[in-house]
């Protein structure tokens, strides 16, 4: 009812005040000083507020109290307003239109309302004190900003199963027991498998759990996702990146790239996705990476179209047609996403409805989870449907949503439109201030792995997130990422760090992409064009452009006139573009992210001119492949660039960054990865808004800037190279200490990373330091090697990972201090030798641990009883065959849930007796002992070399 009132009230006199507003701007008033002014200003105002309003409308339960009394004082407000209008009207306007009205009849008019003229501007000027100090109340509270949040949102701890368990969950369990079969058969040969189907059935999701079920039984695994305009090279390095093989620069050849692929798999049983395949000739060309080597090896493809799959198709392989789900899968995954559980049964008065809903999603499963998390989101469905009889506005809107959806079933030639349709639907139901982030994903390539930690940044320093008194910024942009996911308007991409699970992105929907990119274009949101010819045709307003130079044929394209693009606020340049923007052109860039390759023999890229762009908040510049041979120039000074939050060069050698650039007051994120770390600046702790620093050489910093990181108490993320350099490194004791010093007074530490590409150092100062973060989640301390493990890890109650190195251990350090952390996920134990008593891990320690990895090199020291680590499912092991006991570690039987066993066999010294130590004896009690336990876990090796440890 309230809801009602709002829009009656809003609609009933705002409105037609700015309508009378209008008619005072007419010809009719311009003789009237200073009144055009006023009301200019007035109308621009009460245009705004009214915009509030109607934002209020739609939030209308959310409003506090705060939020009701502003909305009181401006409708109160409007109708002062609309009196004082009226009153003007009836005694200047209707006067002034008698026709026959002589010169001395005006003149004594004008004469009579002189006074009554200078009282209405003097009232219109009180209006406007009025109507600035109820806005100045607006802005001092933010309540337009603040309505969309209250607390932040977090995903749905559901998703995660939801989307990792997805063949249970949507019904396709049946078609993939069938793939597995063809793909598992004991056919000798090159075996093609194909699934083939239109947008929305679930291809991708069917070959990925397939993927998930088997590839750990190959030697080698890929999985590919090709694009309508396929950068083939860019492909065939993600192939060459997941086989453990060294990638390229963008300027070598298809060709180079299909023979060092050929070469790896030429002896290698191997089993490779290629997802959403579309046309013939990129099958011909990834096509020949697949050599028939009799070893049962493996190719799947995904794709919509049949003449794909059949060309794809030989004697060996077979065509799947995907399937609708069931009505019975259908119920399943549709109740699943709504209340959580597939089990829970649908309330009598919802029977009918949610039928009908279902019969027009027609067993299309994105259809299905599309409509089923508009219902989700905008009730707690799980608390509600106890009291189903309270809620007939609950049952008014699934009502809605059914009359809304597309009135045809789902024929195969329909599916398209009425996809669309309810894709639609979900736009429309996304709350106001998720619109605009959802709309930025335009911004990205098709079948693009979107990450969440830049395209949060992107969004922050667009100006889409809201600010909040009790939130920072970054939280409530990661509450935005967190509600899309929620409402399955973006697909989560999970990662599994060694144990720790991270929602690390996510991908959009080829047909969600391009409900995106038809609204982008009708609301002149983003312009995304192909190559720079194409740069020629983009209007002269557009305000976000993305240009996408995959190819390479770029390099022989025209560069473009810029100059009508001086408007675009946010430039993204991907895919491997040798075509450097003339950036002084785009004056009032906000945004710009360049992604770089290098022809051959250009060693470094200029860009200097980034100096000049003085509105800049998010600066990215990502190398492509290795190029490690290559640079870029930065300015040497970039002090003017004082909004910049966000900087980030990635993949691309950076040997000095600017001097200034602890002067940048809104800098909050400062990444430099690549395989050259500059050291710290002078003046470091200047930099007091840093929530990331990360690869940054500690070594080579001074004392005086290692000690700076104590000022930076806002940080939360910490990643230091501490490697050994060849020259103009301070003592290991005296960085030691100035970094024992800084860390004691990061309290607000979330993630803490020390590595080194050599063996650790020794790190005495660290065991006997206080450290104030108590809840911080991951600390990998991979460079340092202490001497027992420390109490103080006791006490972080938050940590999720560790990754530690001591020179003696006890079986009380690791079942007193360590076992006993409740969340931790992750371990990874470095001990030298054999220490000195046996590790027994019993069922009361280690509860929720996931991954765990020992180096050791007598491997039966540690004993597991029954019940230990009952859900762990990687074991890694780190052994010298020098020194290795000839045994497996004790109880290996006992960890129920073990899925891999990975051994690495480290050869220490010179390469030269490298061949002395054979670790072939290792690897075959390794694999005998996998393949005799009850769970079966996959088996898996490499050797690492090492050198000896340098003495300081």
């Amino acid at each position: 009812m309230e809801a009602a009132i709002v829009v009656s009230v809003s609609m009933g006199v705002v409105n037609p005040v700015l309508e009378k507003l209008t008619v005072l701007m007419g010809d009719k008033y311009k003789k009237i000083k200073g009144l055009e002014e006023k009301v200019s200003s007035l109308k621009r105002e009460l245009s705004y507020m009214n915009s509030v309003l109607e934002k209020m409308e739609q939030d209308a339960d959310k409003l506090d109290q705060q939020d009701k009394i502003w909305r009181k004082d401006v409708i109160e407000m409007s109708y002062d307003i609309e009196d004082y209008i009226d009153d003007f009207i009836h005694h200047f306007g209707e006067d002034g239109d008698k026709v026959g009205m002589g010169i001395l009849q005006k003149a004594y008019r004008y004469l009579r309302t002189f006074k009554d003229r200078h009282r209405l501007v003097n009232q219109f000027q009180e209006i406007e004190n009025q109507v600035m100090q109820v806005s100045k109340r607006r802005k001092r509270y933010k309540l337009d900003q603040c309505i969309s949040i209250t607390t932040p949102v977090i995903v749905d701890p559901r998703l995660s199963a939801f989307y990792k368990e997805s063949a249970s969950l949507v019904g396709i369990d049946t078609q993939k027991e069938e793939l597995v079969k063809w793909v598992m058969d004991e056919g000798q040969q090159l075996k093609v498998v194909s699934i083939v189907g239109f947008g929305g059935l679930g291809k991708t999701t069917l070959a990925n759990e397939v993927y998930r079920e088997v590839s750990g039984k190959f030697d080698c695994k890929a999985f590919v996702s090709i694009s309508q305009k396929p950068d083939m090279r860019m492909i065939l390095n993600s192939v060459l990146k997941q086989l453990g093989l060294q990638t390229y620069s963008y300027a070598c050849g298809e060709k180079d790239l299909i023979d060092d692929l050929c070469g790896h798999l030429q002896e290698k049983r191997y089993f490779i996705v290629v997802d959403d395949l579309w046309d013939i000739q990129a099958w011909n060309t990834i096509g020949c990476v697949f050599l028939k080597n009799n070893l049962r090896s493996r190719v799947m493809i995904t794709t919509r179209d049949e003449d794909v799959a059949r060309a794809c198709y030989d004697n060996h392989g077979c065509i799947h047609n995907m399937r609708r789900l069931s009505e019975q899968d259908s119920r399943k995954l549709f109740f699943n996403r709504i209340f959580g559980s597939e089990e829970d049964a649908c309330p009598s008065q919802f029977e009918v409805v949610s039928c009908e809903i279902l019969k027009k999603c027609g067993g299309l499963p994105l259809a299905i989870i599309t409509v089923a998390s508009i219902l989700a989101c905008h009730q707690n469905h799980k608390i509600l449907k106890e009291h189903w009889e309270q809620h007939t506005k609950l049952k008014e809107l699934w009502e809605y949503i059914q009359k809304c959806l597309a009135t045809n079933e789902f024929e195969k030639e329909s599916a398209l439109k009425d996809m669309i349709n309810i894709l639609d639907l979900s736009y429309k139901y996304l709350p106001h201030h998720l619109k605009a982030c959802f709309l930025y994903l335009g911004s990205y390539p098709e079948d693009h792995e979107i990450s969440r930690v830049e395209l949060v940044r992107r969004w922050v320093a667009e100006g889409f997130v809201s600010i909040s008194k009790e939130w920072d910024v970054w939280d409530v942009a990661e509450s935005y990422f967190n509600e899309l996911v929620n409402r399955s308007m973006i697909q989560p991409v999970y990662e599994d760090h060694f144990g720790i699970e991270e929602l690390v992105g996510c991908r959009v929907h080829d047909m969600m992409l391009d409900l995106i990119r038809s609204k982008c274009e009708e609301y002149n949101f983003v312009s995304v064009v192909h190559g720079l010819q194409a740069m020629g045709k983009v209007q002269d307003n557009v305000r976000r452009l993305s240009v996408d130079l995959s190819g390479g044929e770029d390099a022989t394209m025209p560069e473009p006139a810029t100059g009508h693009l001086s408007k675009v606020r946010s430039l993204a340049i991907s895919r491997g573009s040798k075509w450097k923007p003339p950036l002084v052109e785009f004056k009032f860039l906000r945004v710009l992210f360049l992604q770089l390759s290098f022809p051959e023999q250009e060693t470094a890229r200029d860009l200097t001119a980034i100096s000049q762009l003085s509105h800049v908040k998010y600066l990215k510049i990502e190398g492509m492949y290795n190029g490690y041979e290559d640079s870029v120039m930065l300015p040497a000074k970039i002090s003017g660039l004082r909004q910049l939050q966000t900087l980030e060069i990635i993949d691309i050698p950076v040997s000095n960054i600017p001097s200034d650039i602890v002067d940048l007051p809104c800098l909050s994120h400062l990444d430099l990865t690549s395989h050259e770390n500059p050291c710290l600046p002078d003046g470091i702790g200047k930099m007091k808004w840093l929530r990331t620093l990360s690869c940054l050489s500690l070594r080579k910093s001074t004392p005086e800037n290692i000690k700076g990181i104590s000022e930076l108490t806002n940080l939360a993320e910490l990643n230091l190279n501490c490697k050994r350099e060849e020259s103009g490194c301070v003592p290991t004791a005296t960085w030691m200490a100035a970094l024992s010093s800084s860390l004691e007074k990061l309290s607000n530490l979330k993630c803490l990373l020390l590595w080194s590409s050599r063996n650790a150092f020794c790190a005495d100062a660290m065991s006997s330091f206080s450290p104030p973060f108590r809840n911080i989640e991951k600390l990998y301390l991979r460079a340092l090697t202490l001497p027992r493990v420390p109490r103080w890890i006791s006490d972080l109650r938050s940590l999720r990972a560790l990754d530690l190195g001591v020179k003696e251990i006890t079986c009380e350090d690791v079942v007193g201090i360590i076992g006993t952390l409740p969340v931790l996920a992750r371990l990874h134990l470095r001990i030298p030798g054999v220490p000195a008593e046996r590790i027994v891990i019993g069922s009361t320690v280690f509860t929720v641990l996931k991954w765990f990895g020992f180096d050791c090199d007598g491997a039966s020291c540690i004993t597991f009883e029954a019940g230990a680590m009952p859900n762990l499912r990687n074991f890694l092991l780190r052994i010298n065959p020098r020194e290795w006991d000839n045994a497996t570690p004790v109880g290996l039987e006992h960890l129920s849930s073990l899925k891999e066993i990975y051994v690495v066999s480290v050869l220490s010294g010179n390469r030269d007796s490298i061949s002395e130590a054979d670790p072939e004896p290792l690897l075959k009690v390794f694999q005998e002992a996998a393949d005799a336990l009850p769970s079966r876990p996959a088996f898996g090796s490499h050797r690492s070399w090492i050198r000896p440890e340098e003495e300081e």
